[in-house]
C-alpha cells in the first residue's frame, strides 16, 4: 500500500496498515514547509483578543498556528472568550493537546459543514481568523464575507512538491505491484499527478484501486482522470484504514 502524505504524517497511518499485517510504501508528494512570511500570522496573533471565531480547517493548521503563537511568546489564556472551530475529530485533538476546545466540529468533515453549522446569523459583523495553507480552498472564506463577517485569512504553513522515488514507484505501478494508493488530501493527488507529467492517470493506477480521505479529495482525483474506489464514511485516518480493511474484505 503507498501511502502519498507528507512523511513527517506518515507513520501513524503506516502503523496502522503495519498491525493488520500489510506493507507500506512512503511516497511523499507534498511537504509542510513554514509560511513565505510569518507578518500577517503575527499581526493576527498580536490581534489575538479581537477575534470572536478561530476556525481550524486542519491537524498542521493547528500545528503551525501554535508554534508561531509560542515563539512570540503568548499565552494559551489570551484565547478565553474566542471560540474556536475544528473541521474534525483529529483537528479538534490536535486543539486539545494544547489545551483548548472546540466549541464547534461538524458532523461532516469539510468546509461546507463548517458553513451549515455556524449560519449567518453566527457570523455577522463579527470577526474571524482562518490560519491555513495559502493553497486552501476559498468557499469557507468566500461564504463567510458574503455573510457580512470580516475574515482574516493568514498562511500559518504551505504544501510543496516532496521528495519521492518516482522511477521506483512507476515500476511497481507498471508491474501491477500495488494493491492501494491512499490519497490524503487534494493536494497529495495535485503533486503526485505532477510528478508524472503527461501519463495517464487511467492507465498508470489500473492495477491498484485508490482510496481517498474524503469527498473533496475524491473530487480532485477524480478530476485528474483518477478512478476513486474507496472512500471511508468518517474522513479521518482511521476511517480510511478500516474502509480499506472492508474493501479488502470483499
Amino acid at each position: 500500500m503507498v501511502i502519498t502524505r507528507a512523511r513527517s504524517q506518515a507513520a501513524a497511518f503506516a502503523r496502522q496498515i503495519e498491525d493488520l499485517g500489510g506493507s507500506v510504501i512512503e511516497f511523499p508528494t507534498i511537504k509542510i514547509l513554514p509560511p513565505q512570511s510569518y507578518d500577517p500570522l503575527d499581526r493576527a496573533t498580536e490581534a489575538i483578543a479581537s477575534y470572536h471565531w478561530i476556525i481550524f480547517t486542519s491537524v498542521n493548521g493547528v500545528r503551525h498556528f501554535w508554534l508561531r503563537f509560542q515563539h512570540l511568546k503568548r499565552s494559551v489564556r489570551e484565547l478565553k472568550g474566542v471560540r474556536v472551530a475544528a473541521i474534525g475529530p483529529e483537528t479538534a485533538r490536535a486543539l486539545e493537546a494544547i489545551h483548548l476546545r472546540a466549541d464547534l466540529v461538524p458532523r461532516e468533515y469539510r468546509a461546507e459543514a463548517i458553513l451549515e453549522a455556524l449560519r449567518p446569523g453566527e457570523v455577522r459583523g463579527k470577526r474571524l481568523l482562518l490560519p491555513r495553507a495559502a493553497e486552501a480552498r476559498d468557499i469557507l472564506p468566500e461564504t463567510l464575507r458574503a455573510w457580512g463577517a470580516e475574515v482574516d485569512v493568514v498562511e500559518a504553513y504551505r504544501t510543496v512538491a516532496g521528495e519521492a522515488d518516482v522511477a521506483s514507484l512507476r515500476a511497481l505501478l507498471t508491474g501491477k505491484k500495488i494493491d492501494v494508493i491512499t490519497f490524503t488530501s487534494s493536494s497529495t493527488v495535485h503533486h503526485f499527478t505532477q510528478l508524472f507529467p503527461g501519463e495517464g492517470m487511467g492507465e498508470l493506477l489500473a492495477g491498484a484501486a485508490v482510496a481517498c480521505i474524503g469527498p473533496i479529495t475524491q473530487k480532485t482525483a477524480e478530476e485528474k482522470g483518477v478512478r476513486v474506489d474507496i472512500v471511508p464514511r468518517d474522513y479521518t485516518i482511521s476511517g480510511l484504514t478500516q474502509a480499506i480493511v472492508e474493501y479488502f474484505s470483499k
